[in-house]
């Protein structure tokens, strides 16, 4: 079975069609439960993300803030495994049919099997991986496997990357760009920054691949700010934050699904 990147790509086209930014949010699987992450998910989606990304719970998650190293930590102790990832992946994209990705770093691919991992994610109806420390000179091996199972490789490009740097970041992937929106972890911030408006220039001048910005947005108005420059918005710690808040599982459904809503709005008011 052949992954999703077309869809990943349709999904992305039709949202610069209707003049806005995707919306793109990030959720850890396991997280609180496997089947709790896989319902927080359907509930995001629900509220108007238009992309997920699935993280691999990692216990050293260099890219990641105290929210979503909370929420790995969690996951981790709940024994989530490769196969709960997978079958996240699988439940989500067969309930909505919205393009699913898998966000991990590289040592539990390289542990697991390039093959065997492309293989399941593709089957499972994933659209591809962000692979956040995985250095491009190092990726041929990951992209020939990717590319045969129709999976996505996206790179982050971050404000230190140097214009030679991103365009061979940017040759080397596909689906998308992740634009890393300042140097640091993941989190919410009380602004995203003008540094991350340059970055996307300066990355769009190398690829004609969307770009989509994340590290820092948190609300609608972030949410805006962003969507006047990128392609795609993407948010992560405020989910995760508001299923570490909830008191139960419904209201932390209900909290992440008006969350996806408001953030939906900002999208669109560019």
């Amino acid at each position: 079975m052949s992954g999703n990147i077309e869809l990943l790509s349709t999904t992305l086209a039709a949202a610069k069609a209707e003049d806005r930014a995707a919306l793109i949010a990030y959720l850890p699987a396991g997280f609180p439960t496997v089947d709790g992450g896989i319902e927080a998910v359907k509930a995001v989606i629900a509220g108007g993300a238009d992309v997920v990304e699935i993280g691999l719970p990692h216990s050293d998650p260099v890219l990641d803030g105290p929210v979503i190293q909370t929420a790995d930590d969690i996951a981790l102790r709940g024994g989530v495994r490769i196969a709960d990832v997978m079958r996240t992946v699988r439940e989500a994209y067969e309930a909505t049919g919205v393009p699913i990705l898998v966000m991990t770093y590289w040592n539990p691919i390289d542990r697991y099997g390039v093959e065997r991992f492309t293989a399941e994610l593709a089957e499972a109806g994933g659209a591809g991986c962000i692979l956040p420390d995985l250095p491009v000179q190092e990726s041929a091996l990951w992209r020939e496997h990717a590319e045969k199972h129709g999976l996505a490789t996206v790179f982050v490009v971050a404000p230190s990357s140097q214009d030679a740097r991103l365009a061979t970041i940017t040759a080397a992937g596909s689906g998308f760009v992740y634009a890393a929106s300042l140097m640091g972890v993941t989190g919410t911030r009380a602004s995203v920054g003008a540094q991350a408006q340059e970055l996307v220039g300066r990355t769009r001048a190398t690829t004609d691949l969307p770009v989509c910005v994340g590290l820092g947005v948190s609300n609608a108005e972030q949410a805006a700010e962003v969507a006047g420059f990128a392609d795609g918005v993407i948010v992560g710690s405020a989910f995760v934050k508001a299923i570490l808040d909830a008191p139960d599982e419904a209201t932390s459904l209900d909290a992440v699904r008006s969350l996806a809503g408001e953030l939906a709005q900002g999208v669109r008011k560019r």
